[in-house]
């Protein structure tokens, strides 16, 4: 039996290794980031391990030896430097308010300023800040390291307040701009982020900063490869295999259905959610431990305010400058994708072009679960209720009661959700659909704002063409015309044929005709 101890939720090396928890060896990697080069930003989706990666570097130039014994970095460090490390960290404040984000970095500026004394005319934070490096240096004799994690907090909790983000993008320019200017005094620095904004944000002057994000190099230093599984938890594989009744195979394929999947650029290997990965180990069993920890509410915002079809979420195509940065919350997908909930699938080559889609099920799952009491009256109690229902009509051949329920659902949905009828019916039904699928089979043939959708169970299967403003009759007829029916002429099962049609002046299903 296995006697390792996993690190849920812990983020501090130091703990870490004197506690005798659970440790993938890094430090390889780490090594050779600090060795080959000075400023850095990685963008990864939350729970990747970005806070434990800052903690590891402010050890490692702390020049805390004894806590790397064993580790890969203890035979490659020569001469282990003990350095000043000014270690920032933005996940801890609630920004609400223009001087939400001053307090925090007030705060951050009288521990250091305690240590290293203040200068005359230090009269704003960036200001501060470089005279608290500069003493920093010449008080050590060593060039400083700075570590920021989660820089973005702040400018993520006020998308959708353009003039609190203009405060806070006010407030992080010149701060982080001393990491620029004052390039003599510092020797490593690092900022961590689930976002990058760009354009005229707080990067716009940092063109000294290396974006790992996207550096196939460095793809595994957040985050866990299957390699990585295998070497140093195969002992735990087999007791997990057999505590689920599965072979050896089994629980590696289910773990990879639920965890792996995530892409960071084009051509890399798939890496595992750390925190989903761990959990799942420790409890030995598969769930959706992610969305645990709660998803933000701005995500559906940005979605609900762009209309966005969320068809599209699972073939989007976008290029490398959009994926690397976002440019306030005009646009959701970049934001989407960095915070985990894309990721990169494919990679086409000769136009540059990325096509995005959902890593594993664990995120699929979660984030379509996530959204349906945004699109709908059901709050997410009664959501998975109501799916269920569905579910169990579906397998039964119960259609009417099935149509009975969907009509239910979209007459009762706010009127001030149904900005944009169409597309609301078409996310209505995706969501819906979705988490029906989820517990049968399901097919998806979308082409220029029409649903065609094939739904399988053990017994049944179902064809389906909506249209809006139309008939229920033409819908039925399209199905005829274009031989949706033909791949399935071999299948015992039973064939039914619907055509459906929505009404904008009823705003919900005007009519329905089932043939099998």
């Amino acid at each position: 039996m296995s006697e390792k101890i996993y690190p849920i939720g812990i983020q501090n090396f130091e703990k870490i290794r004197k506690e005798g928890y659970f440790y993938i060896d890094k430090t390889a990697l780490i090594y050779r980031l600090v060795k080959t080069g000075s400023y850095y930003f990685l963008s990864r989706p939350r729970r990747f391990g970005k806070s434990l990666l800052i903690s590891t570097l402010e050890a490692y130039f702390r020049g805390e030896k004894e806590l790397f014994k064993g580790l890969a970095i203890e035979k490659l460090e020569k001469d282990w430097v003990k350095r000043p490390v000014l270690h920032i960290d933005l996940n801890i404040g609630k920004y609400d308010a223009p001087d939400s984000l001053d307090k925090i970095l007030n705060e951050a500026l009288v521990k250091w300023e305690s240590v290293f004394g203040t200068g005359a005319g230090e009269s704003t934070l960036a200001l501060r800040f470089k005279g608290v490096v500069e003493r920093a240096y010449k008080q050590s004799g060593q060039r400083v390291a700075i570590l920021v994690d989660e820089y973005d907090k702040p400018l993520l909790q006020a998308i959708g307040n353009e003039e609190l983000q203009r405060e806070y993008r006010n407030t992080l320019k010149p701060f982080y701009g001393v990491l620029k200017t004052m390039d003599g005094c510092i020797q490593f620095a690092m900022l961590t982020g689930v976002t990058k904004f760009g354009k005229v944000s707080v990067f716009s002057d940092l063109n000294n900063l290396e974006d790992l994000s996207m550096w196939n190099e460095y793809i595994t230093l957040c985050g866990v490869s299957n390699q990585e599984i295998h070497e140093n938890l195969e002992e735990e594989l087999h007791e997990f295999a057999k505590v689920q009744n599965m072979t050896y195979d089994e629980v590696n394929a289910e773990l990879g259905k639920w965890y792996d999947g995530y892409h960071f650029t084009h051509d890399s290997i798939g890496i595992y959610n750390p925190f989903s990965l761990l959990n799942a180990f420790k409890r030995k069993d598969f769930n959706n431990y992610w969305f645990e920890t709660g998803t933000p509410t701005y995500l559906v915002e940005l979605l609900k305010r762009n209309h966005y079809d969320l068809e599209r979420m699972a073939t989007e195509e976008t290029s490398s400058d959009v994926l690397n940065s976002i440019y306030g919350d005009e646009k959701p997908i970049p934001v989407i994708f960095q915070s985990g909930y894309l990721t990169i699938k494919s990679y086409d080559k000769e136009f540059g072009l990325y096509r995005l889609g959902f890593p594993n099920k664990e995120v699929e799952e979660g984030f379509i679960n996530f959204l349906m009491p945004f699109y709908t009256r059901f709050n997410k109690i009664e959501a998975p209720f109501e799916i269920q229902k569905f579910v169990r009509e579906i397998r039964a051949g119960q259609l009417e009661a099935f149509f009975n329920r969907l009509k239910s659902f979209l007459a009762d949905t706010p009127y001030e959700l149904i900005s944009e009828q169409e597309r609301h019916y078409q996310n209505v039904l995706f969501i819906i659909f979705k988490l029906v699928g989820f517990y049968t089979e399901v097919e998806y043939h979308t082409s220029e704002g029409r649903v065609d959708l094939v739904l399988k169970t053990k017994d049944y299967i179902y064809i389906m063409e909506f249209k809006l403003n139309g008939s229920a009759e033409d819908a039925l007829q399209q199905i005829h015309d274009k031989h949706y029916a033909q791949p399935f002429q071999s299948d015992k099962r039973k064939i039914f044929k619907i055509g459906v049609n929505f009404s904008s002046k009823t705003r919900n299903i005007e009519k329905w005709i089932v043939e099998s």
